[in-house]
């Protein structure tokens, strides 16, 4: 079965697109991406087996993006594109990634009528609300994150089969789409056992952190990720835990933000800012932590999905700091490999921190016990099974109708 994966962005990077696709061809079938370019990166190449195939775009289409459920244009630009990936490529099935393509695709299909996989990667119409852009005029005025969940509720009942990526978020689909949950699999994120397993160190980041009680927080740094809890705690651990260290690494737009309070609460010396890194030097940061965070704020979407890194902090047996979001909340306490702290709670987070500062045989059977969750349940070559399986079950339908 030659599988067409539907992202609307550039590749590489994306940690799930590209999980999904290399299990998936470890299993026998091809994958051919359509993905976007807007340099001069090649128009095809082969990634690891990924066929990927890269289309033409601009600023102005990712712009019109934004506007996908208000004005048709990029629906209708998008559409070419994918009509030509199909037709090219003789697909058999199609996979999007989230729905802001959603509509392109659909309408590329209509003759085709090929099986259509719908990959929920978040609650985008819930997302959609933190947007910087849609805070403010004019996007707060002219996109309408209603017609969003109406569009996305209408992919739900088109699509063959809809997976997300935990128990809550597909229980949640289910209870407000009535979608027959038989149509819908669980596929969530983790860690390949080579991110924790086939590792090159960098001396120089455990060497920075070397004298430091270091906390880490790796990834989007956007302001509903709870940064500002993290920060705001330092004001009361630096009395306690005189060589602390809160290492951040990843970047958003509103970062300004965030150095604007460490500047404003005198913490500069407590407060690294690494910046976006590469995924290869995430274990070295990993290893040179005592904890790891993600004080996510409560919301419809955080409290459904998993944050990637808390999985990438297991696999190296650190404990883990977490917000009360439910979906992460549940994964700590079902495994006893972390603590939680009430989100946006900054004297609940300093209690957790100090709790765990004082407690190195704590932090040391948290780190296992995540670690040996990683190795026994959760790791992608165990969780990415439900993918698998969905695909040999389509390839079955796809012979019996033919």
């Amino acid at each position: 079965m030659r599988i067409g994966m539907i992202l609307d962005k550039p590749f590489p990077p994306d940690p799930r697109v590209e999980n999904e696709a290399l299990a998936l061809i470890a299993n026998g079938f091809e994958v051919f991406l359509f993905c976007l370019n807007y340099n001069n990166s090649k128009a095809e190449e082969e990634i690891n087996g990924i066929q990927v195939k890269r289309f033409t775009s601009n600023t102005l289409e990712y712009k019109l993006s934004a506007l996908a459920y208000t004005i048709p244009f990029y629906t209708n630009l998008m559409c070419n594109k994918v009509a030509k990936f199909l037709n090219k490529f003789q697909i058999d099935a199609i996979h999007i990634h989230d729905i802001r393509i959603a509509a392109a695709v659909f309408k590329a299909n209509k003759k085709k009528n090929l099986p259509i996989v719908l990959d929920l990667h978040d609650n985008l119409p819930e997302v959609l609300k933190y947007y910087p852009h849609l805070q403010k005029f004019p996007g707060k005025q002219i996109i309408s994150l209603k017609r969003w969940k109406i569009k996305e509720e209408e992919f739900i009942h088109k699509s063959n089969r809809v997976i997300s990526v935990s128990p809550e978020f597909l229980k949640e689909i289910i209870d407000r789409t009535g979608v027959d949950a038989s149509k819908t699999v669980l596929v969530p994120n983790s860690v390949r056992r080579s991110f924790y397993q086939d590792v090159e160190i960098d001396p120089s980041i455990l060497e920075k952190f070397n004298d430091k009680f270091t906390v880490l927080y790796l990834g989007d740094t956007a302001l509903r990720r709870g940064l500002l809890t993290a920060i705001e705690a330092l004001n009361h651990l630096k009395k306690t835990i005189k060589n602390i260290q809160l290492v951040i690494v990843g970047s958003n737009t509103t970062d300004v933000v965030l150095q604007q309070k460490v500047t404003d609460l005198n913490l500069e010396n407590f407060v690294s800012f690494e910046g976006w890194q590469d995924v290869h030097k995430f274990p070295s940061y990993i290893l040179a932590s005592e904890v790891c965070i993600s004080p996510l704020l409560r919301n419809k979407q955080h409290d459904v999905a998993y944050a990637n890194k808390i999985f990438q902090y297991m696999s190296f047996a650190k404990p883990i700091l977490v917000s009360n979001a439910k979906a992460q909340k549940k994964i700590v306490e079902d495994h006893n490999c972390g603590l939680v702290h009430q989100a946006n709670n900054v004297d609940d987070f300093t209690k957790q921190i100090l709790r765990l500062y004082r407690d190195k045989n704590l932090r040391n059977i948290l780190g296992k016990n995540g670690k040996l969750f990683i190795d026994n349940k959760f790791c992608w070559e165990v969780v990415s099974q439900g993918l698998v399986n969905l695909y040999k079950e389509l390839e079955q339908e796809n012979k019996y109708v033919n």
